[in-house]
């Protein structure tokens, strides 16, 4: 989108013609008596009550407030979203559900002023070099559209949005352009103009700017804030030649948020990385950190922060952890029931290695530290060795890998040693000294608990001996690999039930001859999801156990494939197995699992699995 103004407009409101009026409680009412969604007898308590209305409370606002329930649809209620759609066909607008995520705020808060906004209740949402969107939950307050057609010489196009959306987001909106370009009238040069790195790395150094300006502060506030809300895991600062972009990874798919002046950006990145009590002034080097703060309801929320060095300046990652991961049950975390009973046998075992394998993101930080709070009693040491520490947890001794001064995973291992630990969680074995050491750590009687990147569970094998594990250890000390990914679940606003796919089931459970249910769900898409069809994510596991059939396949050159098909003749459960047990049971789709999960081709010799 491009603004097709520069500043604000500011227009001295017209007074309104006899046409113009703001919606009237009574009228909503009849209109809604008339059209049986109300009877007439809540109707009229409704109007003996409007005294009780909290100050200039928009008259859908107040009727979604009482809660009352939508005969068209059996279970629902009458929501505020339900009821501007159905005055937006009652008037012959467009309805419009405004999503933050695809409006340009620089571009559109330059339309027209707050203080102009606020007094007509309407909200510029889209512009063009054409024309502009303008949002209201007034449709019969018209005196505004001819004033702002003639300024702008732009079409004015009307939609009706939602009145508390309209409300929150004209101070949002308007307070954050202001913030930042009262922040960029600071910033000094313009970036466009530097073409190399190592000026763009002295302007970071030296710029005018500073980190804990009000502005920079204010917009720093509303990022954080703003992704807590989104439910965001990720949150991306990147510098960029001409506008910097922020974006949120939800559900584990990236969203562009906003785009900010690259000066904004670093003084951004600066204010963060004191927050994060990290060194500001070094801008050539990666860094790590942590920020501990609170969401709008008042709950703890740990943010883990990582610089890198970039060609237009520093790229700023925060991966957001919610403590309350740590109090979930297996199952909330997308154990089955033989699963869950299986993973517990296992960790209940004095000593040995477990493995949890999975690529970046896959959720093996929170089933190792959900598994660690449930063994962590107070007749038990944990101890951690971890790069970075990912969540500060009061039960267990957690140590940081310090690079810089020789204690990386294998010395902090060692040092562990000396702790009198019972139980032992290794962040990620990277290499060969630090499998050594913790396969040691077995040895002399503790559990040990690490993570891998691998593909799946049987890979864990062949990849520890490739780092130069020896046969013979695995078969004293290795228990048993748990292989995880993460899939989407399905929205529960707007699932639906569809007839399964024959050809589809098949591609997912093929060759393993898992019946097929009549029926799977799929999210159709809604606004409490962005209409993608899922919200929330869980986990899809593939837990092999190590046996003596299993121990005697392991060797100096094992063979992978035999590997996999003793266990899933032991009753290994491959990762899109236990998809489809997911898909079968309406929590997620059968193209979810597909995308994530890797296929398996068994020998065709080998058993079903148990």
């Amino acid at each position: 989108m491009s603004a097709a103004v520069s500043t604000p407009v500011r227009v001295a409101a017209a007074p309104p013609s006899q046409d113009d009026r703001r919606l009237d409680l009574r009228q909503v009412l009849d209109d809604l008596v008339r059209d049986a969604l109300v009877d007439a007898t809540t109707a009229q308590s409704l109007l003996a009550a409007q005294h009780l209305r909290r100050g200039d409370v928009h008259p859908l606002s107040f009727v979604a407030e009482q809660k009352l329930r939508d005969p068209r649809h059996g279970r629902k209620l009458l929501t505020l979203e339900a009821l501007t759609e159905w005055l937006a066909a009652k008037v012959g607008l467009p309805y419009m559900h405004i999503d933050p995520f695809k409006i340009d705020f620089a571009a559109v808060t330059r339309v027209m002023s707050s203080a102009y906004a606020t007094r007509f209740r309407i909200l510029p949402v889209q512009v063009t070099a054409r024309e502009a969107v303008i949002a209201t939950c007034e449709p019969y307050v018209r005196a505004w559209e001819g004033e702002i057609a003639q300024i702008l010489r732009l079409q004015i196009r009307r939609v009706l949005a939602n009145p508390q959306d309209i409300a929150s987001y004209q101070a949002e909106f308007y307070n954050l352009a202001r913030s930042v370009r009262n922040a960029s009238a600071q910033s000094g040069p313009n970036l466009s103009e530097i073409a190399n790195f190592e000026q763009l790395v002295e302007l970071g150094r030296n710029g005018k700017l500073d980190a804990n300006d009000q502005h920079i502060v204010h917009i720093v506030d509303w990022l954080l804030q703003y992704a807590f809300q989104q439910r965001a895991s990720d949150i991306h600062v990147e510098p960029r030649r001409e506008a910097g972009n922020v974006r949120f990874r939800i559900d584990g798919v990236l969203h562009q948020v906003y785009q900010i002046p690259t000066p904004v950006i670093a003084a951004m990145t600066s204010r963060i990385k004191i927050l994060g009590r990290m060194d500001v002034v070094e801008k050539r080097r990666p860094q790590d950190g942590r920020v501990k703060t609170r969401t709008p309801d008042g709950d703890e929320v740990e943010l883990r922060l990582s610089t890198m060095p970039t060609a237009f300046g520093e790229k700023l990652v925060m991966r957001v952890f919610n403590p309350d991961v740590l109090v979930k049950d297996f199952k909330e975390l997308g154990f089955s029931d033989e699963d869950e009973t299986r993973w517990k046998s296992l960790t209940s075992r004095p000593h040995g290695i477990i493995l949890v394998t999975g690529p970046t993101g896959s959720g093996k930080t929170t089933t190792l530290y959900s598994t660690l709070k449930q063994l962590a009693t107070p007749d038990v040491n944990v101890c951690t060795v971890e790069d970075p520490i990912e969540m500060v947890e009061p039960r267990f001794n957690q140590m940081q890998v310090q690079s810089a001064i020789g204690l990386d995973f294998a010395a902090g291992v060692r040092t562990l040693m000396r702790q009198d630990p019972d139980i032992v969680m290794v962040g990620e074995i990277r290499d060969g000294e630090t499998a050594q050491m913790a396969i040691q750590a077995a040895l002399t009687g503790h559990l040990v608990l690490s993570t891998l990147h691998t593909n799946d569970a049987p890979s864990a094998i062949t990849r520890l001996l490739d780092i130069g594990v020896e046969p013979y250890l695995l078969h004293s000390t290795l228990l048993g690999v748990l292989a995880q990914r993460l899939v989407r679940t399905l929205c529960p606003h707007c699932r639906e039930q569809i007839p399964a796919d024959e050809a589809m089931w098949q591609s997912l459970t093929s060759p393993w001859r898992i019946p097929m249910p009549a029926q799977v769900q799929r999210g159709q898409g809604c606004l409490e999801c962005r209409m993608t069809g899922y919200m929330g994510r869980l986990g899809i596991y593939e837990l092999m156990t190590m046996t003596p059939a299993l121990r005697r396949l392991i060797l100096a050159e094992t063979d992978l494939s035999a590997l996999r098909q003793q266990a899933l003749r032991e009753g290994m459960k491959p990762l899109r197995t236990s998809g489809a047990l997911k898909v079968a049971l309406g929590l997620t789709s059968a193209e979810e699992v597909l995308k994530v999960a890797p296929p398996v081709m068994p020998d065709r010799h080998a058993g079903q699995p148990s």
